[in-house]
């Protein structure tokens, strides 16, 4: 497998391990300078990389559907992020043996790096969000955000 579709397939991983640490209850919440919930971080990612595919490889949008803000539950974010997930996958392929990502400059690596860095940011609001509203994660899910070599 090409390094760079794997390092996308565990930062998906990572994203997949965090959400699955968190209760339902808990997807509601918000940091204390409000804005959106921890669902609503969840399906913003979900819904960037659908903005993508549309432009890079649009016929992958059969495979996934748009999550509105509401009735987000952890199931419906769970089962699209895996699907959008994939669907990334095939375009990154798609991308580094072409050379070129169709709709984004300057190339493929480029891209990954966009990708993991706005998905990441989101991560680390999601975090906050939980913290600050009392439902800190445990400090071994903490830990295992970073532990990309077993994820």
């Amino acid at each position: 497998m090409n390094e760079i579709v794997e390092t996308w397939e565990i930062h998906n991983r990572i994203n997949l391990y965090l959400l699955n640490s968190i209760e339902e209850a808990h997807l509601s919440s918000v940091s204390l300078s409000k804005g959106r919930t921890v669902a609503e971080h969840f399906a913003h990612i979900h819904n960037v990389r659908l903005m993508w595919l549309k432009s890079g490889m649009p016929e992958l949008l059969d495979s996934v559907e748009k999550i509105d803000k509401e009735n987000i539950t952890k199931d419906l974010l769970i089962n699209q992020l895996n699907q959008s997930g994939v669907a990334i996958t095939k375009m990154i392929e798609k991308a580094v043996n072409e050379g070129k990502l169709k709709g984004f400059k300057p190339h493929p690596t480029a891209f990954l790096g966009y990708i993991i860095s706005h998905e990441s940011h989101h991560r680390g609001q999601i975090v906050l969000c939980l913290k600050q509203s009392g439902h800190p994660i445990d400090k071994k899910i903490a830990f295992g955000l970073w532990e990309w070599g077993t994820r």
